[in-house]
């Protein structure tokens, strides 16, 4: 998202209206402060106004799927993603008993087509299917809904790269993976967090707790802890644009 906004007009702690940006490309001169406000949480102050880059429909789609474990996915991902394949979005996920890869493809006609012939795979129906595209994007496949007793749902943001492996005890035949590998989901205790957490780390990503089973496990963090000097950096911005603490205090990172 952050890569896609143009300007915004935000109306700050103090009350004052600001306009940061422009309404069109290459009309930003500078600190292109808008960005800031992608993922803030509404903790930076009030979004009144936002412009956002555009882009046209793609002629033609295409949704492909392929029965394999996640390592075999997550290989298969970074080969294709090497080529030059209208890749748009993907999906594994254990689906009714079968560890299945979705493969949603987005382009010129001629490149999709061409695509759906190299890559092979099973070819669904695009209005079939866009219900269930539109649940994984809304966190509502039944892979979201079917909690484990006791289990917090955690997103964790990882390179594309990063290879199949277990977080926090949960098996890679647990999870949901998106984003061709850099988005991956998972349901584990709370308490699991520091595990976790190390685990993205190492990975060279971060985790987040994303939908607590209580609101008691809120307490180990929704958000990973800031590094030092990123935290002092995060501070100082709240203060500058929020100096009464007025916007969501605490909802970020403890104590800000």
């Amino acid at each position: 998202m952050r890569d896609f906004i143009l300007g915004a007009q935000v109306v700050n702690g103090r009350g004052e209206l600001l306009t940061f940006g422009g309404q069109v490309m290459k009309n930003v001169a500078g600190y292109d402060v808008s960005r800031l406000y992608a993922g803030s949480m509404g903790v930076l102050g009030l979004l009144a106004e936002v412009s956002l880059k555009v882009l046209p429909v793609a002629p033609a789609e295409a949704t492909l799927s392929f029965e394999m474990d996640q390592p075999a996915a997550l290989a298969a991902l970074n080969r294709w993603g090497g080529q030059p394949l209208p890749l748009n979005a993907s999906c594994w996920v254990r689906d009714q008993g079968r560890s299945v890869l979705y493969l949603r493809l987005r382009g010129a006609v001629a490149a999709v087509e061409a695509a759906c012939r190299i890559l092979g795979g099973q070819r669904h129906d695009n209005a079939a299917v866009a219900a269930d595209w539109a649940a994984c994007g809304e966190q509502q496949l039944p892979f979201f809904k079917q909690a484990p007793a006791g289990a917090s749902l955690w997103r964790l943001s990882v390179p594309q790269t990063a290879p199949a492996q277990a977080f926090g005890g949960q098996a890679p035949d647990a999870q949901l993976v998106e984003w061709h590998g850099a988005q991956r989901w998972l349901w584990a205790p709370a308490d699991q967090g520091v595990a976790i957490r190390s685990a993205a780390q190492s990975a060279g990503g971060h985790a987040t707790l994303f939908r607590p089973a209580a609101e008691a496990d809120r307490q180990q963090g929704v958000f990973t802890p800031l590094a030092g000097p990123v935290a002092d950096v995060h501070r100082r911005l709240k203060t500058e644009f929020d100096p009464a603490g007025i916007f969501g205090p605490g909802r970020l990172y403890p104590g800000v």
